[in-house]
């Protein structure tokens, strides 16, 4: 018996804040998903993204407490070009969610940026650079 990977699960302070910075970001979270307080958006390949609240997690495990000093989890999300990168960057930036790192042409050859979710979750965007750049 192998366990296999279904999901990634994350927990949102603010469930409306964190379902529009991911639907911005092209997960299909369901309409209505904002004010529930568990959220699924399924992923190709059948993965799934699932947000559960503060209080969802506490009604669970009591003790739960959010990290202090950052986040340990983190995203990276595969755009179409280098300029998708400063574009879907810009765009978020311009929006009021945190850019960590402005886009930069990483020396392992891919243009890359890191944004922070409404949580502090790491989000990277990145594509590869052509030959040259």
């Amino acid at each position: 018996m192998t366990p296999r990977f279904d999901a990634i699960g994350l927990v949102a302070s603010d469930m409306a804040a964190s379902v529009a910075f991911y639907r911005r970001l092209g997960f299909p979270f369901p309409e209505g998903s904002q004010a529930q307080p568990h959220a699924e958006a399924e992923l190709p390949g059948g993965v799934r993204l699932m947000l559960d609240t503060e209080e969802t997690v506490r009604s669970f495990h009591p003790g739960w407490r959010a990290p202090a000093g950052g986040s340990r989890t983190g995203l990276a999300l595969r755009c179409d070009s280098p300029a998708e990168v400063d574009a879907v960057y810009e765009e978020l930036v311009g929006e009021g969610f945190h850019g960590e790192l402005k886009p930069w042409n990483a020396e392992w050859g891919q243009r890359y940026a890191s944004l922070h979710d409404p949580d502090g979750n790491g989000v990277d965007l990145y594509a590869p650079l052509a030959d040259g750049e």
